[in-house]
């Protein structure tokens, strides 16, 4: 199974993945730990572009194919990115979810977003200007989506179980 994950930063994402992750075993895939690790291998602070996505994708397959579950992190604010997921679940045969989590309340959200600390070592967190005004395209598929807000980090695992 193959769970894919989307968001803006701040909707609670990457906690929901990370404690879903520990409770299914599942390998998980974070798309700020593997873009920190290329600008760290590059020496340099630019954006990384595509690459850690391409790189999520193939280790994603990888594990995918050996029959393991799989879960990706990322904002995942594309079309193009959404649907070369699905290609990836596809190519393996896998069965896939994909769940969109939301902060519906923005005092809430933007709190998380202005007090939050990176656990990523050299990773520099977007400030709240630039995690509103990131391109994040609407969704063209069908999908789950989870309000934060609204919910505890429990009660969201239970749901995305649930729909699994």
């Amino acid at each position: 199974m193959f769970i894919i994950f989307a968001g803006l930063p701040g909707t609670g994402k990457s906690t929901i993945a990370h404690a879903l992750a520990k409770e299914l075993g599942a390998v998980y895939l974070r798309i700020d730990t593997i873009e920190q690790a290329i600008r760290c291998a590059e020496n340099h602070d630019k954006e990384t572009g595509p690459a850690g996505y391409f790189v999520a994708y193939e280790l994603a397959r990888d594990n995918l194919k050996l029959g393991l579950n799989v879960i990706a992190d990322s904002v995942n604010p594309l079309l193009l990115t959404r649907e070369a997921y699905r290609e990836v679940a596809l190519s393996t045969g896998s069965k896939f979810l994909e769940v969109e989590v939301i902060c519906s309340d923005v005092n809430t959200h933007r709190s998380r977003v202005e007090s939050r600390i990176s656990d990523i070592e050299g990773l520099k967190l977007p400030d709240w200007n630039a995690v509103i005004t990131r391109d994040y395209e609407q969704w063209d598929q069908e999908h789950l989506i989870i309000d934060s807000s609204k919910l505890l980090v429990k009660q969201c695992i239970e749901i995305i179980i649930n729909a699994l």
